[in-house]
C-alpha cells in the first residue's frame, strides 16, 4: 500500500462523496441551471457573508479570475514572495490580467500590514505600476500551512481601504485555518473583498472550489469564468461533492493537524534533521541535515511506499490528508524514528 504524503490533493471521494455524487440534481450551469451548484454557491456566500459566489473547476483559476476582476493590465499587486498565485499559477498574473507582482518577505509566506503599505507604489508617479491590489494566502503553502491572525487580515484590509486597493484571500486551504485557529468563515469575508475556498485538497473533492466576494466585483465573474474557459454543464456532480465535504469533512481536519504535529516532534528529534519549519495545519516542511542527501532520503522513503515533495532549496513537504489512516501514521512514525 502506498502512503501518499506529497499532497492533500491526492485524496479519493469517500463511499459516502461517491454516493452523493450518483444521486446530485443537475442541470445546466451554463444557464444557471444546475441546482446543486446554485445550492453550494449560496452556502458559501451565506458561510462568509458574501454578497455572490461562483464554482470553478480550479483554484488557480479561481485566483486567476479575481485578479483579473481586481485589476488592469499595466497594474501591480503585492504578495508574498511564496504566494501561491505568483508561483504555482502558471505565470497566469501576467498573462491572463497584464499584471506583476510585488513581493515582500514575508514571515512563512504571511506579510503584514506595514509591509503592505510601505510596498504600494505612489498612484501619481507614473514610472511605476500602479498598486491595484493585495493577495493573501491562507493556510501559506510554502510557508508550511501557516495561519494568519484575523487581526492582521483585518489591519491589512484597513490599509487597503485607505490606499483603494483591492483585498484577495487565496483561501485553498482555508478551512484548515478555521479549524487550527478555532475562528469563524464569516469573520473572513468581513475584511476581504474576494475569497476562493478550493475542495480538491483536505476537503477530499475530485475538483472545486468557490469564489465568493462582494457584489461590485462579483458581477462580471461569469464573463471572466468563460473568457479562461470555466463554463461547465452538468457540474452538480461535483457541486454535490462540494456540499458534502462541508457537512462531513470539515471538523476532522483536526486530525490531519494532529498527525502533522506528532511527524513534526518525531522530525525535530531526529539526528538526521536540520530544521522543521513550526507546524499548525496539515503542511509539514522541513530541511535535512546536510550529510544527509535529498535524493537518497526521497529515494529511501519511496522503497517503503511512502512518498513525499521536494519543493526545491532544500525545502522538503509533507502533507497529511484524509486518505492517510491511523495504521499509515503508525508505519510512517516508525520509518523516520529508525532512519539513518
Amino acid at each position: 500500500m502506498i502512503t501518499d504524503l506529497r499532497s492533500d490533493t491526492v485524496t479519493r471521494p469517500s463511499p459516502g462523496m461517491l454516493d452523493a455524487i450518483m444521486h446530485a440534481k443537475t442541470g445546466d450551469d451554463v444557464y444557471k441551471e444546475d441546482p446543486t451548484v446554485n445550492e453550494l454557491e449560496q452556502r458559501m456566500s451565506a458561510l462568509f457573508g458574501m454578497d455572490d459566489a461562483l464554482f470553478f473547476p480550479s483554484g488557480s483559476m479561481a485566483n486567476q479570475a479575481a485578479i483579473k476582476l481586481h485589476t488592469n493590465p499595466g497594474e501591480q499587486l503585492i504578495c508574498d514572495k511564496w504566494a501561491h498565485v505568483y508561483h504555482y499559477e502558471g505565470g497566469g498574473v501576467s498573462f491572463n490580467s497584464g499584471v506583476s507582482c510585488k513581493l515582500v518577505d514575508g514571515d512563512r509566506g504571511m506579510i503584514t500590514a506595514s509591509q503592505v503599505e510601505e510596498s504600494i507604489n505612489p498612484p501619481d508617479f507614473y514610472h511605476s505600476p500602479l498598486t491595484s491590489l493585495v493577495c493573501l494566502e491562507n493556510t501559506t503553502n510554502k510557508g508550511g500551512g501557516a495561519c494568519y491572525e484575523l487581526e492582521t487580515i483585518k489591519e491589512i484590509s484597513k490599509v487597503c481601504d485607505k490606499y483603494g486597493l483591492g483585498l484577495h484571500l487565496d483561501g485553498a486551504r482555508l478551512m484548515n485555518a478555521v479549524i487550527a485557529k478555532k475562528q469563524q468563515p464569516i469573520e473572513f469575508g468581513k475584511y476581504a473583498d474576494t475569497i476562493s475556498v478550493c475542495f480538491s485538497k483536505g476537503l477530499g473533492a475530485p475538483l472545486g472550489t468557490v469564489l465568493v466576494g462582494k457584489k461590485g466585483i462579483m458581477e462580471n465573474a461569469i464573463r471572466v469564468r468563460k473568457v479562461l474557459g470555466g463554463g461547465m454543464r452538468q457540474v452538480g456532480f461535483m457541486a454535490a461533492a462540494g456540499i458534502y465535504a462541508l457537512d462531513n469533512n470539515v471538523e476532522r481536519l483536526e486530525e490531519d493537524h494532529r498527525r502533522a504535529k506528532e511527524i513534526s516532534e518525531v522530525l525535530r528529534s531526529r539526528p538526521y534533521i536540520n530544521k522543521v519549519e513550526p507546524t499548525e495545519t496539515n503542511i509539514v516542511i522541513f530541511y535535512l541535515a546536510e550529510r544527509v542527501s535529498e535524493e537518497n532520503f526521497i529515494s529511501d522513503l519511496q522503497r517503503k511506499n511512502i512518498l513525499i515533495s521536494n519543493m526545491g532549496h532544500g525545502k522538503l513537504r509533507i502533507v497529511t490528508h484524509l486518505d492517510y489512516t491511523e495504521d499509515m501514521h503508525a508505519h510512517f512514525l516508525e520509518v523516520l524514528q529508525n532512519y539513518e
